[in-house]
C-alpha cells in the first residue's frame, strides 16, 4: 500500500554527502524529499555595522560562536577596510571552529583558543585565563544572552557586535507548495512559514521538527506536531523520520 505522505520539505539546504540518510528514506519508502531552507543568513551592510558605534580595532580579542560568525567577521573587516593585527587573540566555542579560521589567517601564528567540550561555561573558563583582553563578541541579530550573562559575571570587558541576520527565504509565486509533510529545525523557520503563507491551513500535512523550541514555535503558532525529535527512540530528525514512515507502512 502507499503511504499517506509522497512529498517532504526539509527547511534546510540539501546535504553535500550522497550518503546522507534522508537520501536512504526517499528509496526505501519511496518518497521525495525537497530540500530548502525556510530562513537564510545575511550580512549587515558597512553602513548599518557603522550604527553601532564600534571601532574593532579597539579589542584584543575576538569570540566566535560559530562558523557564521567568523565569514560575516572577516567580510565585514575587508568592506570597513581594516586591517586585523597579528597580535589579535581568537576564542572559539570549539576546535572545529577554531580550525575554520585557517579560511582567512595563518593559524600557527595567531593566538587561538577554544574550549573542550563545546559548552559556553567551558569557553568563558578559558576566556576567564586571559581576563585582561578587550573582547568583541560576534553575533546574529536574534542571539540568547547566556554567553553575555557568563562574560558579566566573570567581569570580562566586551562589546556585543550584530554582524549578520537571519531572515525569512521567502518562496516564489511559481513554487508548488504542495507538500505531504514539512519538517522544521527553528523557530524562525516556523516563523516564515507564517510570513510566506499568511493563510496556511495545516490540514492533513504533517509537521516534524528538531528541538524543543521549534516544538513550542509548532504549538505556540497552534499547529500539530505530528514527529518530534530527538527523543531516546529517535536521536535524529531522520531517525525520528524513519520511525514514523515504518510505523505508517504498518497501518497499510
Amino acid at each position: 500500500m502507499a503511504l499517506s505522505i509522497k512529498k517532504l520539505l526539509v527547511s534546510q539546504p540539501k546535504p553535500a554527502s550522497e550518503k546522507s540518510p534522508y537520501f536512504d528514506i526517499a528509496e526505501k519508502y519511496g518518497v521525495e524529499i525537497d530540500f530548502r531552507p525556510f530562513i537564510k543568513v545575511e550580512p549587515l551592510t558597512s553602513k548599518e555595522f557603522r550604527q553601532q558605534k564600534i571601532s574593532i580595532l579597539d579589542h584584543t580579542a575576538v569570540i566566535f560562536t560559530a562558523r557564521t560568525a567568523i565569514d560575516h567577521f572577516f567580510k565585514l573587516c575587508e568592506e570597513l577596510r581594516v586591517t586585523i593585527p597579528e597580535t589579535m587573540k581568537y576564542f572559539c566555542m570549539t576546535e572545529a571552529i577554531a580550525v575554520y579560521l585557517q579560511k582567512y589567517i595563518v593559524y600557527r601564528k595567531r593566538k587561538i583558543f577554544f574550549g573542550q567540550t563545546g559548552k559556553l561555561e567551558d569557553l568563558v573558563t578559558v576566556i576567564g585565563k586571559h581576563a585582561k583582553e578587550k573582547y568583541l563578541v560576534v553575533v546574529s541579530d536574534v542571539h540568547k544572552d547566556d554567553l553575555f550573562t557568563l562574560l558579566t559575571a566573570k567581569k570580562i570587558n566586551y562589546t556585543k557586535a550584530v554582524m549578520y541576520r537571519t531572515v525569512s527565504n521567502d518562496f516564489s509565486k511559481e513554487e508548488n507548495f504542495d507538500y505531504d509533510m514539512l519538517v522544521f529545525f527553528s523557530p524562525s523557520g516556523i516563523s516564515s512559514l507564517l510570513k510566506n503563507f499568511p493563510d496556511f491551513k495545516q490540514d492533513d500535512i504533517k509537521i516534524g521538527c528538531f528541538g524543543p523550541t521549534t516544538a513550542k514555535a509548532v504549538k505556540d503558532a497552534g499547529l500539530r506536531l505530528d514527529v518530534e525529535a530527538p527523543t531516546p527512540e529517535a536521536p535524529s530528525m531522520t531517525a525520528a523520520l524513519e520511525m514514523y514512515l515504518k510505523k505508517e507502512m504498518g497501518k497499510k
